[in-house]
């Protein structure tokens, strides 16, 4: 079973809370066990799982990700301007991997499952939600 879902970003980099989005779906689809991969459908957006408990850890992760790569760099020769941007995700990851288990997400207390944003705002993102069932 698979769903693609779509968002909007209003900021240039942000990281979104789609973790009740997802337990939502799990729900609607009375999925009670398996394995789930949430996988980002941009080259300049990724996925992870982090604190979601103290908005300073997404603003901590940001700036960090900002310094280690910083928007505008002498060297760099991509065309569109955003290799940062390209940097950031290869770094996150597009992807995660998520236990499913008496049909609720397998996190601990403070994860969140996120849409890391690095190339935005954009209009329309999307990301992909698999699960195989057992």
């Amino acid at each position: 079973m698979e769903k693609i879902f779509n968002l909007s970003t209003d900021k240039h980099s942000d990281m979104i809370d789609i973790t009740p989005t997802i337990e939502q779906w799990i729900r609607d689809n009375n999925i009670k066990d398996g394995i789930g991969v949430v996988s980002s459908l941009h080259t300049t957006a990724g996925i992870t799982v982090n604190e979601n408990a103290d908005v300073d850890v997404k603003t901590d992760m940001l700036m960090r990700l900002d310094e280690a790569y910083p928007w505008e760099h002498p060297r760099d020769r991509h065309g569109e301007g955003n290799t940062a941007a390209h940097l950031k995700t290869s770094t996150i990851g597009h992807a995660q991997t998520l236990i499913i288990s008496d049909g609720e997400l397998v996190l601990g207390t403070w994860q969140g499952v996120y849409f890391c944003e690095f190339d935005g705002p954009r209009a329309s993102r999307k990301y992909i939600v698999k699960v195989i069932e057992g």
